[in-house]
């Protein structure tokens, strides 16, 4: 009878200091990427398989690979909108790959515990309107008005061609969009942390924490008043992200717009870039905040085949598989500008 009471008191005792174990256990690292297009990211997954096989580019994605086939971690996790599971390639917009999958590799390397990226991208979105975050407010009244004025007449002119008699804008229609994408990117974080154990079986039993944000948007804020607006307008938003996920210092990683390549940048390019790298220079970013150019990492032989690409299609395809705009759906630039960002978001997380 002694025996059976010790042998159950070692069991109690040796379970306690299971859950004791599990509760101390260091929490998954969760890294938010955010932004637009290019953050979904545009390379062709056949070009990765094209360029992982090919003798001048393989060792550039050797370290990605599991023999003849791409990795896919047991360590590091993915959820981007609809699609979930460990980390490999094709994670960008369908049949498409981004900077996530470099970025992930290396913060799983470089961490013991498990690793979750949470993806909020949608092409198209700019700073200025749909990300535009609370402590920004809305434009002024005139911009609202002229706004207004312009999607009614848009309105009355559809009315008129079609026979219709749709109802006209009203100012909270003109009001609404703005910060759409700001509220869900924070819903979609929300719901991974309500149901990661369900998403992600694997994480049963561990907790979560915020670790860092990375942000790949600019091509949208170049025309209008946006460039002008961009520099506070990711002031409030840095702050805002930090407020709204309860993270006060959170690293906080910017590629900045390079989607001209080696050419000069220009205009609201420009402006929107010398606004992202102004982050580097504010006194309450010093040392939690960083950005990078992506301009600089080019692939300099996708954007020599660009040009006339129609006429060498299957020498374009070897290289590239988009538009400049998407960094021309270059497989080795989209790794380069992962590599950046997971180097930046190491460095500030020292």
């Amino acid at each position: 009878m002694k025996k059976q009471t010790l042998f159950a008191a070692l069991v109690v005792s040796i379970t306690a200091l299971l859950a004791a174990a599990a509760e101390a256990a260091a929490p998954v690292k969760v890294f938010i990427l955010a932004g637009q297009s290019n953050m979904e990211g545009k390379a062709v997954n056949t070009l990765l398989d094209h360029q992982a096989t090919d003798a001048k580019t393989k060792d550039l994605f050797a370290h990605l690979r599991d023999g003849d086939k791409w990795a896919a971690r047991d360590d590091v996790f993915i959820k981007f909108l609809g699609r979930k599971g460990p980390l490999t390639i094709g994670y960008g917009s369908p049949g498409r790959t981004g900077a996530e999958l470099e970025f992930g590799h290396m913060m799983g390397e470089h961490f013991d515990e498990p690793v979750l990226l949470i993806k909020a991208a949608w092409g198209g979105h700019s700073l200025f309107k749909l990300f535009r975050s609370p402590s920004a407010g809305l434009p002024s009244d005139e911009r609202l008005q002229a706004e207004l004025e312009d999607a009614q007449k848009r309105v009355k002119a559809a009315n008129e061609k079609n026979s219709k008699n749709d109802p006209l804008p009203t100012l909270d229609d003109i009001k609404s969009p703005y910060g759409s994408s700001y509220r869900n990117m924070l819903a979609e974080v929300k719901d991974v942390f309500d149901n990661y154990e369900t998403l992600f079986p694997e994480l049963k039993g561990t907790k979560l924490e915020v670790a860092g944000f990375a942000w790949f948007q600019g091509f949208n804020d170049q025309w209008g008043d946006a460039p002008g607006e961009y520099e506070s307008n990711m002031k409030h938003f840095i702050k805002d992200v930090r407020k709204d996920l309860e993270a006060p210092n959170l690293p906080f990683v910017i590629a900045a717009i390079g989607t001209n390549g080696s050419k000069p940048a220009g205009g609201g390019g420009l402006e929107v870039r010398t606004a992202q790298m102004a982050m580097n220079d504010v006194p309450e970013f010093k040392g939690n905040v960083r950005t990078f150019r992506t301009d600089l990492l080019v692939d300099k032989e996708a954007e020599r085949l660009i040009d006339g690409w129609q006429n060498h299609v299957e020498e374009w395809k070897k290289v590239g598989s988009d538009r400049p705009y998407h960094y021309l759906g270059s497989a080795i630039w989209y790794t380069r500008i992962g590599h950046a960002m997971g180097e930046s978001m190491l460095e500030l997380m020292k």
